[in-house]
Order: structure tokens, then sequence, then C-alpha cells
């Protein structure tokens, strides 16, 4: 039996719920559904809000050939076939085959390349969906070429409208003795995603037998997610508890489990950009000062995997991970800013000291802007003692050293310019 969610697909505009602004009527994309002349685009939103649904609309809508990749699991040979199919399914004044890439965001360089001629020469229509922002995730050549639209959350009264067809529409549900008394715990387990929602709609209601009522309130569907969580929510369970893992035993000094964890996620499809992100921030969040190479290596790789793509991308990670992973830690920089913003928001806008003013015009240098200003370069080992914290907190420590090489030279060096201030 196929899932809740695929029975209750829409198959028309009509159907679909939710991006008024883009299919409603007189909306853009509406329009050129209407007009039979649609561009190539992206649709970016968050995953379970209708961006599959919307593309196989579109090409039903049209009568329109229907071609879809996924970007986890297809390359550049993968494109170059469906592009050969779609020219071979034009004939005299035939509209052109839409081609659908879900989650486009994961596609190398190399395989946006691959589409360029096609779209260019609209041998395709290309229909992309993104969670992530085409800006950065899709090559400039490419993103001229198409038009982006952006699918907005489900709103509240749309998933319950989606929750009270299916309970009358489904051929399974509208047969059963089902009662909504609260609707809130499975809208805000949802999270706006409606196949989500939907997984958790069936879940609750295959649990008695098909004879007795049901009463779906806020307890029952809270204990029967605890229950079943991985059945309802798996893929995305996973993707939090992984991730958490990976970033914890990098911490953790531990290179044998982070390597084993990164293998976890690439081997479930989880975007190499994603990860490599996720080194970014723990180069600088649990490695800093101790090892700041480390915030280098964890760029180098970014910007490695992005060029390279999969497969040979899991190389760079692995190199990448382990260094993090045996690398000395620190936490001193994430403490010192979080420090720093806690004193922002407790202190205010305190007022910059004069001598740090700028003073560009001759009422500012009146107003003694700058007055007192001590040029560190002027001075022997380019270092002048003087106040640069707002007076109300001067004498504030908001970084401080932790013990390991790199930072006791840097405790040590401070010590030796701020008589007093790092002494402990």
């Amino acid at each position: 039996m196929k899932p809740l969610a695929e029975r209750m697909r829409p198959r028309t505009l009509q159907e679909y719920k939710g991006q008024e602004h883009l299919v409603g009527q007189g909306a853009v994309l509406r329009q050129a559904i209407e007009s039979g002349k649609v561009p190539s685009f992206i649709l970016w939103g968050q995953p379970g809000i209708g961006k599959t649904t919307l593309a196989r609309i579109i090409a039903n809508e049209l009568k329109r050939p229907f071609q879809t990749l996924s970007a986890i699991n297809s390359g550049v040979k993968d494109v170059r076939e469906a592009i050969q199919r779609a020219k071979g399914q034009r004939f005299f004044d035939s509209p052109n085959p839409i081609l659908f890439i879900d989650e486009i965001h994961r596609f190398s360089k190399s395989q946006q390349d691959s589409l360029l001629g096609a779209v260019e020469e609209g041998t395709i229509t290309l229909i992309g969906a993104t969670t992530e922002n085409p800006s950065f995730e899709v090559i400039p050549a490419l993103l001229s070429r198409c038009q982006v639209y952006v699918l907005q959350p489900l709103s509240k009264a749309h998933l319950v409208a989606l929750i009270d067809e299916a309970l009358l529409q489904d051929e399974f549900l509208k047969g059963q003795d089902i009662k909504i008394e609260e609707y809130e715990a499975m809208l805000l387990h949802s999270g706006g995603d409606a196949r989500k929602l939907y997984n958790i709609l069936e879940l609750v209601t295959n649990y008695g037998k098909a004879s007795e009522a049901i009463l779906i309130n806020n307890k029952l569907v809270t204990e029967k997610l605890q229950q079943n969580i991985a059945r309802y929510d798996k893929s995305g369970e996973q993707h939090y508890d992984i991730i958490s893992a990976y970033i914890k035993s990098i911490r953790g000094s531990d290179p044998n489990a982070a390597v084993y964890w990164l293998a976890r996620m690439l081997e479930g499809g989880e975007d190499v950009k994603f990860i490599a992100r996720r080194l970014l921030i723990a180069a600088s969040e649990d490695i800093g000062l101790a090892n700041p190479n480390a915030l280098l290596m964890a760029s180098t790789a970014f910007q490695a995997v992005q060029a390279v793509g999969m497969p040979e991308a899991r190389i760079i990670l692995s190199q990448a991970t382990i260094y993090l992973a045996t690398s000395p830690k620190s936490n001193a920089a994430y403490l010192a800013i979080n420090q720093a913003q806690a004193k922002v928001r407790e202190t205010g806008n305190l007022p910059v000291p004069l001598p740090l003013r700028n003073a560009p015009t001759q009422l500012m240098k009146a107003l003694n802007y700058g007055k007192g200003y001590q040029y560190a370069h002027d001075f022997p080992g380019n270092f002048a003692p003087q106040a640069f914290l707002p007076e109300e907190i001067a004498g504030e420590k908001l970084f401080d050293p932790q013990d390991n090489p790199a930072e006791r030279k840097l405790r040590a060096q401070l010590k030796s310019w701020w008589d007093g201030w790092y002494d402990y």
C-alpha cells in the first residue's frame, strides 16, 4: 500500500495547497502555466512544502514529457542521457520536455555545467528543487538562465486543511471513525512539512482496530511519536543525531569515531557541503586558537569539496575530519564572543572613547574626536598601553586563553603588554 502522503499527492493546481503568491489566480507562475510558456526555473523552499508535486503538476498541466533525476545519486552521465532522451522526444514544434532535478544544490559545478547547453538551446525546460539558497549553491551561469521562485512554509490553515481532506477523501481513512480533538501536536511535530504531517496522521490512525473510534489529541500524538519516532522521521532524526555524534567525536579528539560518523552520513546521502560547513564551525568553536591552521584546513576542504563533488569529496572530508579530531582543542574564541555579546546586551550602546573616534572634519576635531590616540606603530614593539573599551567596562577580561601550548604563549604575550590583566 502506498503511504498516505503519496495517496494524497495533489494532481492539479486546484488541489494544490499553498504558494498562492506563485500559483494563485493571476500569480506569476500561474500565468506562465496558462500561457504554456514556462521558463526554466528553480524552486527554493524547505522540505515537504510541495516542490516536487508542483513540478509534476506543471508537467501534467502542460502535457509535456517529464523526466526526473535526484542529485543524490545522479552524475554527469545521467544528465547527458536525460538530455538525449529529451531530444528524442521532440517532434516538429512540440514543446520542450521537462527535466526535474531534485536537490539540485547537491550537483557539483561540472554536473551543473552539463545542463547549460540544453537549457540555453531550449532542448529541455529545467525545473530544479533546492532547500539551499540558490545564490550560493547554483553556479552563476545556470542561475542566470533560470527564474528562482521561493516557496513559503505552509500556514496552519493549509496544514489543518490537509488533515481534514485526508480524513474525508483517503480511501482507507474515510471509512474509519476518526475525530480530531486537537491539532496542535501534529502541526508542531510536522514543522510545516506536509509529507511529515501525513506520516504522523498515518501513524496515529494505524494503532487501533478499524472498528474502533479514534480520538486524536495532543497527548495521543506525543505518545505515539515517542514510541515510533524512527518510523515517521527516520531520516530527519538520524540527520540531527549523527551530525551531533560527528561533531562531538571531533571535539572529543576521537578520529576513529569521527570518521565512522562521517561514513554514516556519506552512505546516507548527506550533502557533502553541509558536512564541510560543520567542519568550518568546529574548527573555530572547538579548536580555535589552540591550532589556528584548523580553520585554514576546514576552509580549504570546503572549497575543494565544492570543486570536485562526490565520490572524491569523501577523501577530502576524511582528511579534514582526522586533522580536526587530532588537533589540540580550545573554545576560548567561542566563549569570548559569547561573553562580549552578553556584556553588550547588559550595558547597551556605550559611547566610543574619544581617542578612538574618527575625526574627518574640523568640527569633530574641535570636539576632541581622536584626541590622545596613540598610534601603536610609533612605539617600541608596536604597542602603546591605552584604553580601548568604553570607560564603563574598562578592565573587563572577555578573552581568557586556555591551557594549551599555543594559548600559553598568547597569555604570556598579553601579560607582558597589559600589566596585571592576565596575571591569573
